[in-house]
């Protein structure tokens, strides 16, 4: 399906989207959000990855979409890694966080914490806030991840630090290696599939797609300590494989 061409069932879809998807998704990302604030008071700030994992598959269902997960050998349990995914669209948010069978933690930037409930869900949870506007402050947030990556927790981070909007994708920084590097973690790369056949150009402009994730290899982190460019241009390379 080409992403320009509206599909044959695009103007039917559009009541569902505004009378159904619309306050749905309001309703259960708020709903989600509270519910991590309470228990991470209550249980553990672990229980984010629960309903997170819960509020991924339910966006993804109600839009709906149809989903696949490939590789899922390649993961080695109760390892921590660094995640590194490609970022099409905020769809990639839910498809990762509903359907990748991993333990996880987001790496992400401090200005979200302004997000009505679900900015200090996100706190709550325990996912790792960055102020990109002070690189000492960047560290420390750094060396306090090292501390909750026990156990199989992992981190996520998009190298490309923003969405695209389509297959293509933007150029790399270099953060989500160095936070690697600086971890001691191995890195295992992960491939959003379609997610830009669901968002289109326009204000909540989505319309159901078959999307997925490729879950590849893990890249052993040792063997580029010194060459972040070729790490770089490795995990690049391997993101591009869909196969």
């Amino acid at each position: 399906m080409n992403k320009d061409r509206l599909p044959w069932f695009y103007w039917i879809y559009q009541p569902y989207k505004w009378l159904i998807l619309v306050p749905l998704f309001a309703f259960f990302t708020i709903l989600f959000s509270l519910s991590t604030i309470i228990f991470s008071f209550i249980i553990s700030p672990n229980v984010g990855h629960f309903f997170a994992r819960i509020w991924g598959r339910v966006i993804c269902y109600i839009t709906p979409l149809k989903i696949f997960v490939k590789g899922k050998k390649n993961i080695t349990k109760n390892k921590s890694y660094v995640l590194i995914a490609n970022h099409q669209t905020a769809y990639d948010i839910f498809l990762f966080s509903g359907f990748l069978p991993i333990n996880f933690k987001w790496i992400m930037k401090k200005e979200l914490l302004k997000v009505p409930f679900l900015g200090y869900a996100c706190k709550k949870a325990g996912f790792i806030l960055i102020n990109r506007s002070s690189p000492r402050a960047a560290i420390k947030s750094i060396l306090e991840a090292k501390k909750k990556l026990i156990k199989g927790i992992s981190v996520a981070i998009f190298p490309e630090g923003t969405r695209s909007g389509q297959k293509m994708m933007l150029p790399f920084k270099k953060g989500a290696f160095k936070i690697a590097v600086d971890l001691e973690l191995d890195i295992l790369p992960v491939t959003i599939v379609d997610s830009y056949k669901v968002m289109r150009k326009g204000f909540l402009n989505v319309v159901p797609a078959k999307i997925g994730l490729i879950i590849h290899k893990p890249i052993t982190i040792n063997d580029y300590k010194n060459d972040i460019d070729k790490l770089m241009s490795d995990a690049r390379r391997i993101l591009e494989n869909e196969s």
